[in-house]
């Protein structure tokens, strides 16, 4: 393992304990979202300084965020109250807030998922009076969903990511266990589903790795890989991992970032009582398989705290991860 070390840090100050909800990285650098209901930007080579950009928003409670366009500054959050927001972190404070949209009988919003090449911004709620909604918004209309799908999963929507080249194509993952994949052309429920991953057990995180494959991890850290490709038995892991906890002898997996240049994945584990995070890489070769061998660790990552959040900036060499001790921390190597 090759460890990094933590050149800068920034600690949100508050009198009662604050969370690092999640860290969406920006061209201009990584945005967070906290437990006291902030959106934050940082100078990414000046965390200590304090946020350049510092808002307060409006969900109820912070439950997700995701970019919309990284290159300019333009991101959404959601929340409890069913609202979803965009902002372009651009405009003064007062101008910040872009749109805002709400979900029909203000249902709260677990996940989120953006196009900005289709002008979509898309939620996934929680399951309210035996419904799961997805809904879909076009950002140049009106505040009313393009598009709303209530029988796609029959529990908590808690993943949504578009795919990375037909932005047409929406995964989502649910408590129910299962991935489907969707294509929002197609406004029939019984015909928008083209297919279906029964991952048997609550989804935490799911994303495509490629033009076909994709990834499920559950809340019980169980990670395995599916193919849509046309030949492959529908809804049958091509690799399953298993119990990830037991796999790298961690005690959670914070989260799977997904390589832009499509060179696999980074899986980020973590051990409370070790105070330790290790960065796994998850490479294909003839098969997909965990490089051990070149992981990357956090040494004492965030003391005993669990980390929320990770990301990269492959230029800078730099790691950003955020925390339950309400620490935005960056590492490099030494």
């Amino acid at each position: 393992m090759y460890p990094l070390t933590c050149i800068d840090r920034h600690r949100i100050p508050a009198r009662e304990e604050v969370y690092v909800l999640d860290i969406v990285p920006l061209a201009s650098g990584p945005a967070t979202i906290s437990s006291d209901q902030k959106l934050s930007l940082f100078d990414p080579l000046s965390l200590k300084t304090g946020p350049t950009v510092n808002l307060v928003t409006d969900h109820g409670n912070l439950t997700c965020s995701r970019a919309f366009d990284p290159a300019n500054s333009v991101l959404c959050t959601a929340g409890e109250n069913g609202t979803i927001s965009l902002w372009d972190l651009r405009r003064d404070a007062r101008q910040a807030e872009a749109a805002r949209f709400t979900t029909e009988g203000q249902v709260p919003v677990l996940s989120v998922a953006c196009s900005n090449a289709g002008y979509s911004i898309v939620a996934g709620t929680e399951l309210q009076n035996h419904q799961a909604s997805i809904m879909i918004w076009d950002v140049r209309s009106t505040s009313t969903p393009k598009l709303h799908y209530t029988e796609v999963h029959s529990d908590d929507v808690t993943e949504l990511n578009f795919h990375p080249n037909d932005q047409n194509i929406l995964l989502s993952g649910s408590t129910d266990g299962l991935v489907n994949i969707c294509d929002t052309r197609i406004a029939d429920e019984d015909e928008v589903i083209i297919q279906t991953f029964n991952h048997g057990s609550s989804i935490h995180h799911a994303a495509f790795l490629n033009d076909t494959e994709i990834y499920a991890l559950s809340h019980d850290e169980g990670l395995a890989l599916y193919d849509m490709a046309e030949g492959r038995e529908n809804g049958t892991a091509t690799t399953n991992f298993g119990d990830m906890r037991a796999v790298l002898g961690c005690q959670y997996i914070a989260n799977i970032s997904i390589k832009a240049n499509g060179a696999g994945a980074v899986i980020g584990a973590g051990a409370l009582e070790q105070q330790a995070f290790e960065l796994v890489h998850l490479t294909k070769g003839d098969n997909w398989a965990l490089d051990r061998v070149n992981s990357v660790g956090l040494p004492g990552a965030h003391s005993g705290e669990l980390i929320r959040s990770f990301c990269f900036y492959d230029e800078a060499q730099m790691v950003f991860s955020a925390g339950e001790d309400g620490f935005l921390k960056a590492w490099k190597p030494q």
